[in-house]
């Protein structure tokens, strides 16, 4: 392993070791001038979650003991989306150090799990909401196991009273919102399992509605548990247990055993960081798809796009093409390296890079092909992603920062509750088909294997190894395309974080070209068009991001996505700014250098 040092004369010393390495955050030397925090800031997807939060915080409390205290909330406000019985990937940014850690919470499947599990008697794929509505589809949660070993390295407030938010929250009631009351109603598109009307329904037991104070009862004798007994509390013991009997039964039922949960742990990994422009960008490894969000900036930076803006047609031009060729190379490669060699290093190679970027042309064609990054040929993806996902980012008054993505999957995991909570259906991340005609599928079904995911949290440091930004989004497989854009906004474009996520999104993944016909101008629809590319809209544009971003002035700011309900709390109060804002960047152009 190399290592290295910053000399007073450098300019990016990670861009030349993210050429032939990864680059932990961790190696980088720290330099005496490191931005101090003067704000702990809370952006969180309800209100409520940014609040729990900030109570956390407000009695000395680290990023990681928030993170405990937001999830805990989001999964009484904002079931739908995480919670509990959910997983997640998290990056954690340690200012007195440097280091960027990242955590795998992902979901696993059942030891006894097959790879036709998602097949019906002919071999056919079951239809998505058939194999979503089943005991098959939920995985062994890691949300909890996340949570608590972040505490266990970065805490200093007493587990027990993280969760003192969300109990009393769950006891006393809170008031329903309107996004949750829309996911409850009889008429939207997946319509509410019985289990959930049960667990979500008013006294009278009609359906909630916008407004009407729900209490959660064994939702928070469930956090009561958490906070008497640490993660055992959902692993081990009754809860483990009505887990593996609700998951056993009809229709189609799972295999989920106590020793799948009693034997899951996350697991601390190596972040992947990489240049992009003046800064690197780190974001969890596979099976995150982090890897595919690195590659997509570093295409893009092949490219003319930070010379250009949000007004520009060629800009969204060159950003739905690096898409298209990002999420050729991911539908065929990412997949969990524990049960498949991913090719990182190959993906992420300048060579292989610049040969990709070379492809962008000056007109959208026809869908781009993988390209050839492994000796062994993988069969194309047949992975159908969901949206029920959140994400939240804290900083403490330390400078410390916590960025999480976490899910149950679809709008309400698998329909199918215990303890006052929903269980997941992360195994529909797999593909449903294992092979096809041209070999095995890399994110195919197998015992004890993660599926592919979508989330990619990320932190942006400085060439000094400086916190500079941290962000991410629901949105299942459109995720990398809202993050990619929102890193383009404040990287390339000089946004402030509210404005880069208010940008329109475009998701360009192979022959489909969707985005949000309402927030882009005509020119630019018709400069798109021109090129090729007809945007259509109807799904796959909400976006939930939320993000912090180090200002100019060493000052902080928070941003929130107005497409969903999520709030940035600061303390101190200040407000977010919006419009440009100038980042602090290398002022050298001189040569660096590396110590062996």
């Amino acid at each position: 392993m190399l290592s290295f040092q910053v000399r007073p004369s450098g300019l990016v010393a990670l861009a030349l070791l993210a050429a032939v390495q990864p680059v932990p955050a961790q190696e980088l030397a720290r330099a005496p001038d490191a931005p101090k925090a003067t704000a702990a800031i809370v952006a969180a997807a309800n209100p409520l979650a940014a609040d729990a939060g900030m109570e956390i915080l407000r009695k000395g409390g680290s990023a990681a003991d928030a993170a405990v205290a937001i999830q805990a909330m989001l999964g009484l406000v904002e079931p739908q989306s995480s919670g509990v019985g959910g997983g997640g990937f998290m990056l954690y940014y340690e200012a007195k150090s440097g280091r960027v850690s990242a955590l795998d919470g992902r979901e696993k499947a059942p030891a006894g799990a097959s790879p036709n599990m998602f097949l019906d008697a002919q071999g056919r794929p079951l239809g998505y909401l058939q194999a979503v509505r089943t005991g098959r589809s939920t995985g062994v949660p890691g949300a909890m196991a996340l949570l608590f070993a972040a505490h266990e390295r970065y805490g200093v407030r007493p587990w027990r009273e993280l969760f003192t938010p969300a109990i009393r929250a769950a006891s006393d009631g809170f008031k329903v919102s309107a996004r949750l009351a829309g996911y409850l109603a009889p008429d939207f598109v997946f319509a509410p399992t019985s289990d959930v009307r049960a667990l979500f329904a008013r006294p009278d037991g009609q359906t909630l509605r916008e407004g009407d104070l729900f209490r959660n009862p064994q939702y928070a004798a469930t956090l009561r548990r958490l906070a008497a007994e640490g993660q055992r509390a959902l692993y081990t013991g009754s809860i483990a247990a009505a887990i593996v009997k609700r998951t056993h039964e009809e229709p189609l039922p799972g295999t989920m055993t106590l020793a799948d949960l009693s034997s899951y742990h996350a697991d601390w990994e190596k972040p992947l960081c990489r240049p992009y422009r003046e800064y690197s960008v780190c974001v969890p490894p596979p099976p995150s798809s982090g890897v595919s969000l690195l590659e997509l900036l570093a295409m893009l930076d092949h490219t003319d796009i930070a010379q250009r803006g949000p007004a520009d047609p060629q800009a969204w031009f060159l950003f739905a093409q690096a898409s298209r060729l990002m999420y050729a190379d991911r539908d065929r490669y990412v997949a969990d390296p524990a049960f498949i060699a991913v090719p990182v290093e190959r993906l992420l190679d300048p060579l292989y890079l610049a040969a990709r970027a070379r492809l962008i042309g000056e007109r959208a064609g026809p869908a781009p092909p993988a390209g050839t990054v492994a000796a062994v040929r993988r069969a194309p993806d047949a992975t159908r992603e969901a949206a029920g996902t959140s994400h939240f980012v804290v900083m403490d008054a330390a400078g410390n920062v916590a960025t999480m993505t976490t899910t149950v999957e679809s709008v309400f995991g698998s329909g199918r509750t215990v303890a006052g909570f929903i269980l997941n259906n992360q195994l529909t991340d797999f593909s449903d088909l294992p092979t096809d005609e041209h070999g095995a599928v890399a994110n195919a079904v197998q015992g004890g294997k993660r599926p592919r995911s979508s989330m990619a949290p990320l932190i942006v440091l400085d060439h000094d190894g400086h916190f500079v930004a941290a962000l991410g989004s629901p949105g299942g497989s459109s995720i990398l395309a809202y993050n990619g854009k929102a890193v383009v906004g404040i990287l390339a474009w000089g946004l402030s974080m509210q404005a880069a996520i208010e940008l329109p999104n475009l998701i360009a993944h192979g022959n489909d070209f969707v985005g949000e016909l309402g927030r882009f101008s005509p020119e630019v629809l018709a400069g798109l068009r021109d090129r090729g590319i007809s945007l259509t809209t109807g799904h796959a544009e909400g976006s939930g991001l939320h993000g912090i971003l180090r200002k100019s002035d060493g000052g902080y700011e928070g941003g929130a996505d107005s497409r969903r309900e999520g709030v940035v709390r600061m303390l101190p109060a200040a407000a977010s700014e919006t419009g440009r804002v100038s980042l602090a960047v290398p002022k050298s152009s001189a040569p660096f250098h590396l110590d062996h």
